[in-house]
């Protein structure tokens, strides 16, 4: 096994940045393993305007300043997929594919990815017109024309907000009604610049550079949408699986945890923060709110076994 650490940390996203930057203030040793992209979802974004203390950036700028800070505190960062955790408090071992890494207590920073649509250029157009959060992203089409898709509660949600401040917004939903809160729906309904299109996908994003409509497809045949925009809401997809051994998962993979980021009916030095639990808002401040949270509590357990 490689070096045992006071507390590693799985996923380098804001969460799992923060509680880096926590932990090592109190001067603990500290391993962050990631095994795709620093900065986690909030790298999609191509401006971020409600991040305190910046006016605007881009979610790279912010992603590459945490990692920035984070390093420059003595944290050590590796590059590997977790497969597992075994162990109890005070000797964890997180499993990867390359290798092994033992520590006192973990943090759970795994995030969760936006169900896609799978449709080609998707990516390519992801901060071009496709976005997956009409918080982060709504204010940029401001009197523009936009679709949501999905039928959900956040999907609902989402196109009430936008309707305040769009001039259009459609709602695409592949069934013959909507899966939300009738309380939603009705709100929805009563907006004259919001049109329901029920039973129907979106086969094809148009534009070239930057989105400029959408191809649907129901029973009646093909049409397209000219829109400015398009906000996905098909709903997230945690990536707890690796953990589910030591942690308690939800129906839908969330880690059960609440606001003190400590999983239920789980080994004691064990965290979940940031959208890999269960909560109401996944925003990259609550996330970073998660990470010093966990790595307080993390860091009272280490200090507790000496």
């Amino acid at each position: 096994m490689e070096n045992i650490y006071d507390i590693a940390i799985v996923g380098a996203g804001p969460s799992g940045l923060t509680a880096a930057l926590y932990a090592r203030r109190a001067g603990k040793s500290v391993l962050i393993i990631e095994k795709s992209t620093f900065g986690g979802q909030i790298t999609h974004s191509p401006r971020v305007e409600n991040y305190p203390c910046f006016k605007e950036l881009s979610g790279v700028e912010l992603a590459d300043k945490l990692v920035d800070q984070v390093l420059s505190q003595g944290a050590e960062i590796e590059m590997e997929t977790v497969t597992g955790i075994t162990g109890e408090g005070g000797n964890f071992t997180v499993k990867c594919e390359n290798a092994e890494y033992g520590a006192k207590a973990v943090i759970i920073a795994s995030g969760s990815e936006h169900r896609r649509l799978g449709l080609p250029r998707e990516e390519e157009l992801t901060g071009e017109g496709v976005s997956y959060c009409a918080v982060c992203d709504g204010a940029f089409y401001k009197d523009g024309v936009v679709a949501v898709i999905g039928g959900g509660n956040t999907a609902l949600q989402e196109a009430v907000m936008l309707s305040d401040i769009c001039k259009k917004v459609y709602v695409v939903q592949n069934l013959a009604f909507l899966t939300g809160e009738e309380l939603l729906a009705r709100e929805l309904e009563k907006r004259p610049n919001v049109e329901i299109i029920f039973s129907s996908t979106v086969t094809q994003l148009l534009g070239d550079g930057s989105l400029e409509g959408i191809k649907i497809a129901s029973p009646e045949g093909e049409r397209e949408l000219a829109v400015d925009g398009v906000f996905v809401a098909v709903g997230q997809k945690p990536e707890n699986e690796p953990f589910k051994n030591v942690v308690p998962l939800d129906e839908y993979g969330y880690i059960s945890a609440g606001e003190s980021c400590v999983p239920e009916n789980s080994a004691a030095g064990i965290y979940a923060a940031g959208d890999c639990r269960t909560k109401a808002v996944r925003q990259v401040t609550t996330a970073a709110a998660d990470g010093a949270v966990a790595a307080l509590a993390a860091c009272r357990f280490v200090d507790s076994l000496k």
